[in-house]
């Protein structure tokens, strides 16, 4: 059980050492895990001048999962777009082969009041966002900028899936499904973009494979108002890439924080990079602020999606579960009559819990 750790930029090493703190608990209690640190993002930059050093891929290849903290930052936004960190996050889901996005939106109970929604639509919420990564505008070509016969500068970008990448994506999110509450929504653009309605056939024709779930069609800006309107009608939503961006950070706000929320990369043979979904917040950094949560969390996801320890990872959860329930909160989640702390005192508390 080999795991590669990318603290990356801003606040990702404060996040990580607390994660790291939690793996350490885990291997003193038996678990035969290892990991090793690489560089990525503006890290990478600075250590090697590539926001994924060869090295870094050499190790990620190696490992059996990847745990990231976060890429970005304001200094490197004068780089050549190639140079910039978050290329590097983009190059590895590609190296890895990772296509399937999963992003848990769970609302603890603890954590209701400190939704930007009321109470009531948050309360008891539990959706699966799963977001295609490998294709669409993102990845399409050709793109560039040119000039017109005007001689007028235009910028371009191609948005594109063939059905074999859009049969792979829905075939998880209808597994997924079938082990949820066998309800799939996806989301497209279909009544003006080529991309989408051809994702739209696709989807449809698979789901004849798939009876037991129940396959409903939704134009994404008709998703992200039924989001903040009524999010618990979604159960597992399947969207592709600049889609599901959007859409998994709107579901991130239902439950009071981006803190709070860690994702799952996955390739066909359930080899994972898991993150929080949150930036790199280079203004917090290194001033013992940020919320180590979602990092910790991705920690459980890393034990339960790639390694089957589903007893470790529900003991991470339990964890969280814990401290939250004793009122400890970080500035991003603090409320009145709870208890504001620190990210080494939240991970202190973390590992009391486990």
């Amino acid at each position: 059980m080999k795991i590669a750790v990318l603290p990356g930029d801003g606040i990702g090493p404060d996040i990580m050492k607390q994660a790291l703190r939690v793996l350490k608990i885990l291997k003193n209690d038996g678990l035969p895990i290892e990991w090793e640190t690489g560089a990525i993002g503006g890290a990478g930059y600075d250590e090697a001048g590539d926001p994924l050093p060869s090295a870094t891929v050499t190790l990620t290849k190696q490992a059996d999962a990847v745990l990231l903290g976060a890429v970005g930052g304001p200094k490197y936004d004068s780089l050549p777009r190639a140079m910039r960190p978050e290329q590097g996050l983009l190059r590895i889901r590609k190296e890895l082969g990772l296509f399937a996005n999963l992003r848990p939106a769970v609302v603890f109970p603890e954590l209701a009041a400190a939704s930007s929604l009321k109470s009531e639509l948050v309360e008891g919420l539990d959706l699966m966002i799963l977001r295609e990564l490998t294709g669409d505008i993102y990845f399409g070509q050709p793109r560039g900028r040119r000039q017109t016969e005007s001689g007028e500068d235009e910028g371009f970008d191609t948005m594109k899936y063939s059905v074999s990448e859009i049969e792979r994506i829905a075939r998880v999110a209808f597994n997924i499904a079938e082990q949820r509450n066998h309800k799939l929504c996806s989301v497209d653009k279909a009544n003006v973009l080529d991309t989408s309605i051809l994702w739209r056939e696709v989807v449809t024709n698979l789901a004849q494979e798939y009876p037991s779930v129940e396959l409903t069609h939704m134009y994404v800006d008709n998703a992200a108002m039924q989001l903040v309107r009524e999010p618990k009608q979604f159960d597992v939503i399947l969207t592709g890439n600049i889609f599901g961006d959007i859409l998994s950070d709107e579901a991130s706000m239902l439950t009071g924080s981006i803190g709070m929320l860690p994702s799952a990369s996955m390739d066909v043979n359930r080899k994972g990079l898991y993150e929080p979904i949150h930036g790199s917040a280079p203004d917090i950094a290194g001033k013992n602020v940020a919320n180590p949560l979602a990092t910790i969390l991705s920690v459980a996801m890393m034990l339960r999606y790639t390694f089957n320890e589903t007893e470790a990872s529900e003991r991470v959860e339990g964890a969280v579960k814990t401290v939250l329930g004793k009122g400890l909160r970080t500035a991003d989640i603090y409320q009145d009559s709870t208890q504001r702390v620190g990210t080494q005192e939240m991970g202190d508390a973390v590992i009391q819990a486990m």
